[in-house]
């Protein structure tokens, strides 16, 4: 049975964003101390060996505290070290071909960016799990990103999907609290607490502000 996900406080955790191996596991700890409710391994920048030392590494981690831990693309390394789940953008692999090789039980979240993208997207319920809508901000994170949608254009996406969707793109402390006002089901942040001089605090910062959101 598929485990029970909560998209509250997603980290997309950047290796070379926190400085390394052994600094992205001490930011995956404190984040999920901090409150992070789930877990993404994106390192566009990594060879795929060092994303399997690194995922084998925080999936403990994540396990420990009860929060999922899913890969960005690549369903091999999923699969390798036994990760819940994955994340795939628009040009990855598709999403029924990544069930059928992960199973009915894995976690499969699919990027969009506009209507039309989420229009197809919810033609797919029952082989994805989530959307991630976004950039909601222009962001120097993936280069290869949208155009933003703004605020408005996620309470579009928020309002236009049925499946649980978690803002990404650009979202920082000072922007939490209005991205939540377009109702996403929770926000995804990379630099706000990969570069954060306390990820723990960070987190719980983040974490305060979207639970103040839905109060």
């Amino acid at each position: 049975m598929r485990a029970s996900f909560d998209l509250s406080l997603y980290l997309v955790l950047d290796p070379v964003q926190c400085g390394g191996h052994d600094a992205a596991i001490a930011v995956a700890r404190a984040a999920l101390e901090g409150g992070a409710t789930i877990v993404q391994l994106r390192a566009p920048e990594w060879h795929k060996r060092a994303w399997l030392e690194l995922a084998r590494a925080l999936l403990p981690l994540t396990r420990a505290h009860g929060v999922p831990f899913v890969i960005n693309d690549h369903v091999d390394v999923a699969l390798a070290v036994g990760a819940d789940g994955v994340h795939l953008g628009q040009r990855d692999l598709p999403a029924d071909a990544a069930r059928r090789l992960l199973g009915p039980d894995a976690l499969i979240g699919l990027s969009v960016s506009n209507l039309d993208e989420t229009a197809d997207a919810e033609k797919l319920a029952g082989v994805i799990d989530y959307l991630g809508a976004g950039p909601v901000y222009a962001t120097p994170t993936k280069t290869d990103a949208s155009m933003p949608c703004g605020i408005d254009g996620l309470a579009d996406i928020c309002a236009a999907a049925r499946l649980p969707t978690v803002a990404i793109g650009g979202i920082q402390a000072h922007n939490a609290a209005d991205v939540m006002r377009a109702k996403p089901a929770g926000l995804a942040v990379v630099s706000a607490i990969c570069k954060a001089a306390d990820p723990r605090k960070a987190a719980a910062a983040l974490r305060a502000t979207i639970v103040r959101a839905r109060t």
